[in-house]
């Protein structure tokens, strides 16, 4: 994969509605779709490195179809001689030498055409490597706010099924436009340069079927875009149906998921048939123009050859002049609509490459080594990009190097925005967060990442083996580190019953169950061994004995280590150094276990709740 990196204008960003699944939803289907020329302008712009290529792809088409051109004169002189010869005797020689230079010239047409096509078939799939490569480069350079309005398949679809449409676009229709052109434009020429009555026969007669393919090109643009679109939005309902298939079925919503893909998917048939009904009029109307024009000439010819005006080769000769003139409408025509789908899919492209990403930080040189672990929250304030509303009003606090910090309050406090602030996953709209002293805003995100572990109540596993999910991305772990890890939280048994043990691959054919999910991400954080720890409800999907043995290996963990835990279970934060008790997005109070309980507040009401029952 290439190295290079797309770059281009990011669109002003606004909010997106969303489907009756949840689904996202992009523009409306009567929205004007973007300027054609310039979508093309900026393929052709992204295959600048490959121009040297691409033209002579395009001067073999144009020689090529020279040659194809000079066979009709060739056949001309080829008539003639025979024709002379009837009554007199036919020259073999001249037969031979001309037969023998128009065999040369077809050979050298057919060559030059699979050399066009080859050099654009090896264009355009580097041109969908390098697209592919700048869209996963793009992924990891988005804010998450774009993720929060953006569905998983709409994204996915613009990777798969958009970059295909480009590359079969640029491989089908660059070619065969410029052959097309090229050999319109060169049997006109050697029409006129043949008998200029006839050719304005056939003009005239292929004229009309040129009017009404610009009348159906220009109203067909439209479809094609849409036709993208519900595409993108088909694959997101299906993605998002799918990954929630479970409380789908708990909650009886197949009706409702069927609604919403019924929609969808008639939405796709709908825009899909019109795009194809209008692709698919131009075979049959050119088919017929082609037909009217060989009709128009032969009766023009032969009122001309009884007149004496031209001989009868000069009419086999037009017959082949007016194929080649009225067949490159029907390939201008099904260029053009491949085009359309072309610029459909490019502009869904080129709108996520130009999304705007995060800020660049390569200027940066601060670097936090050796941390100890000093963490200070001074004023922060957010609210998300797409929202006016701010969630963390004015929030201060401070981590000493190995404590445990634990934020508790009511879903919806801005406890995990807490923390995905503290890893820079949000940007800080006010105040600032100092590790060691150093501000966040001041080192890259990916050295804040390095001093951080994180176990989150999503757990997320890939198709790989059991001990490529737990060294993810760690270089030099020991196998004895990677089961000890294992051991300590209770999981070492289980994987040891697998079919290969740690080599076992995890898969549809592997039923893990979310406990044991969050027991493989808990030591997959412990192999890690970073110098700081971020526990957001770390086991709220394990049982109570597997809770004990997981929070006996955390505590071993977390020791030496400041920790942010992130829990709802109040008995799992009692030896907590210090609790901050958020709501509303403001701290309302601070302090150890038995601290928060003396004072009779917020805290004691919540862990009483809990266990009112045992009290």
């Amino acid at each position: 994969m290439e190295n290079r990196e797309y770059t281009g204008n990011a669109p002003k960003r606004g909010p997106m509605s969303r489907g009756p699944m949840g689904g996202r939803m992009g523009r409306g289907a009567g929205e004007k779709a973007k300027d054609f020329t310039g979508t093309w302008k900026k393929l052709l712009l992204y295959c600048k490195k490959y121009f040297p290529a691409i033209l002579t792809a395009v001067i073999c088409a144009v020689v090529g179809t020279v040659f194809t051109l000079l066979g009709p004169d060739k056949l001309s002189d080829l008539t003639k001689v025979i024709t002379d010869g009837l009554l007199s005797g036919i020259d073999l020689k001249a037969v031979n030498r001309i037969g023998l230079t128009l065999v040369a010239f077809y050979a050298a047409g057919a060559v030059l055409s699979m050399l066009q096509h080859f050099i654009m078939a090896t264009v355009t799939q580097r041109v969908s490597q390098r697209m592919r490569g700048d869209i996963s480069r793009k992924i990891h350079r988005l804010p998450m706010w774009f993720y929060n309005r953006t569905s998983t398949g709409d994204v996915l679809s613009r990777v798969t099924n958009d970059v295909d449409t480009i590359s079969q676009s640029m491989n089908q229709s660059i070619g065969n436009l410029i052959s097309a052109v090229t050999l319109f434009l060169g049997s006109l020429v050697m029409m006129l340069i043949t008998n200029v009555a006839m050719t304005l026969t056939a003009v005239i007669a292929t004229l009309i079927g040129f009017s009404l393919m610009l009348l159906i090109t220009k109203h067909s643009q439209k479809y094609f875009v849409r036709q993208q679109r519900d595409l993108g939005l088909l694959d997101g309902h299906i993605e998002e149906a799918f990954a929630g298939h479970t409380v789908v079925k708990a909650y009886n919503g197949e009706e409702a998921s069927k609604k919403v893909f019924d929609g969808h998917n008639g939405s796709l048939r709908d825009s899909a048939f019109k795009a194809q009904c209008m692709a698919g009029m131009m075979q049959p109307l050119m088919g017929f123009i082609g037909n009217l024009g060989y009709v128009a000439v032969c009766v023009a010819g032969a009122l001309l050859t009884m007149n004496g005006v031209i001989g009868f080769e000069v009419i086999v000769a037009f017959m082949m002049y007016v194929r080649y003139f009225t067949q490159p409408l029907s390939q201008m025509a099904q260029a053009v609509q491949t085009l359309q789908s072309g610029a459909a899919a490019g502009e869904r492209v080129f709108e996520f490459l130009e999304a705007e990403e995060m800020e660049d930080e390569s200027a940066k040189t601060k670097k936090l080594e050796k941390v100890r672990g000093a963490v200070d929250f001074s004023h922060v304030r957010f609210g998300y990009e797409d929202s006016d509303r701010v969630i963390i009003h004015d929030f201060s606090a401070e981590a000493k190097p190995g404590q445990k910090i634990a934020i508790v309050g009511p879903t919806g406090a801005g406890k995990t925005t807490m923390v995905n602030l503290l890893m820079r996953f949000h940007e800080l709209q006010d105040g600032e967060i100092r590790i060691d002293g150093i501000s966040t805003k001041e080192i890259t995100r990916e050295n804040v990442h390095e001093q951080f572990c994180m176990v989150l109540q999503d757990t997320w596993m890939f198709e790989g083996t059991v001990r490529e999910n737990l060294i993810y991305n760690n270089k030099n772990v020991t196998d004895e580190q990677m089961k000890e890890a294992c051991r300590a939280v209770g999981l070492d048994h289980f994987i040891r019953t697998l079919p290969k043990g740690y080599d076992t691959v995890l898969n549809d054919q592997v039923n893990l169950s979310q406990g044991q999910k969050q027991q493989l991400t808990i030591a997959r954080a412990m192999i890690a061994d970073k110098p700081m720890l971020i526990l957001d409800e770390a086991t709220s999907s394990v049982d109570t004995r597997t809770e004990l043995q997981i929070q006996n290996a955390m505590d071993q963990l977390m020791k030496g280590r400041t920790s942010f835990v992130i829990a709802h279970r109040l008995s799992t934060i009692k030896n907590a150094d210090l609790i901050l008790v958020l709501k509303n997005g403001d701290i309302i109070e601070k302090g150890t276990h038995e601290e928060l309980l003396q004072k009779g507040g917020f805290y004691a009401d919540l862990y009483n709740s809990q266990f009112e029952q045992s009290a």
